[in-house]
């Protein structure tokens, strides 16, 4: 083999062993990040895989859901496996009802770990890939944004008879007579520090709970919801086309995904 062969396949060798190196310190990152977590550090112990979880949970009666079966994927620590976790509606199913966490024999939490698994896939954008994650733009919009404005995470004129069905025919009507029937009760209306959800907080309390947001985190969460939506569909006025046809269907799976 004459010597300019022999330094090319050096080279050629050289850049594959790099890139695979690459490959594997970004994806050792994700895992890394993950067990960095303080939720994820209390709600991951040694599992058994006994499944009493599963059999507790009342979601995995209605969802193709296992909570076993997340932690068994966090516990390989297995970077596709993780991925493929953090990109699917698995992670969103939990209703966060804690039923696992007293009943499990070695102290996990699946509970916890799946509020770790829903940041971690919120911070580098996996949930846009799936039905249920893309919701995170609903909850940053409506619960989010009230939050930071009111201080409250739903007001009246948020619950549509639209989007809330179960309630029923008594809310639709006074969803429809809200401004009348509030009058004829006394409700008193965007008055600082009255009773009632629909008060004014005080500019400095909510200044507080705003900082609370930044330094926890959260608005930085929100923020990559945005980010990680726009960047799923292409741009800012697609996000307001799948945010609208939300608000008016009810229904986010009537969005029709592009390549889909």
């Amino acid at each position: 083999m004459a010597l300019s062969e022999a330094i090319f396949f050096d080279s050629c060798n050289y850049l594959y062993i790099s890139s695979i190196a690459i490959i594997f310190i970004i994806m050792g990152n994700l895992v890394d990040e993950l067990k960095r977590d303080i939720q994820y550090q209390h709600g991951m112990n040694a599992c058994l895989n006994c499944g009493i979880c599963t059999a507790v949970c009342p979601a995995a009666e209605v969802y193709e859901y296992s909570p076993r079966e997340v932690m068994n994927i966090c516990h390989t620590e297995d970077e596709e496996w993780l991925i493929d976790l953090l990109k699917s509606d698995k992670i969103w199913f939990c209703g966060q009802c804690y039923s696992c966490k007293p009943r499990c024999p070695r102290g996990n939490s699946t509970a916890d770990v799946i509020l770790a698994l829903r940041r971690l896939s919120v911070r580098h954008g996996y949930f846009a890939e799936s039905e249920k994650g893309r919701q995170q733009l609903f909850a940053k919009r409506v619960f989010g944004e009230n939050m930071l404005k009111r201080g409250y995470t739903l007001t009246a004129e948020n619950i549509t008879p639209e989007h809330f069905p179960e309630l029923g025919d008594n809310w639709e009507y006074y969803f429809e007579h809200m401004k009348e029937m509030r009058e004829w009760w006394d409700v008193p209306m965007d008055k600082e520090n009255s009773a009632g959800s629909h008060r004014i907080i005080p500019e400095k309390d909510m200044d507080e709970l705003r900082a609370i947001y930044k330094a926890t985190g959260a608005i930085e969460l929100m923020e990559a919801v945005e980010k990680g939506m726009e960047k799923k569909l292409g741009s800012k006025e697609e996000v307001e086309r799948y945010w609208q046809n939300w608000v008016e269907t009810a229904d986010s799976r009537n969005y029709e995904m592009k390549g889909s």
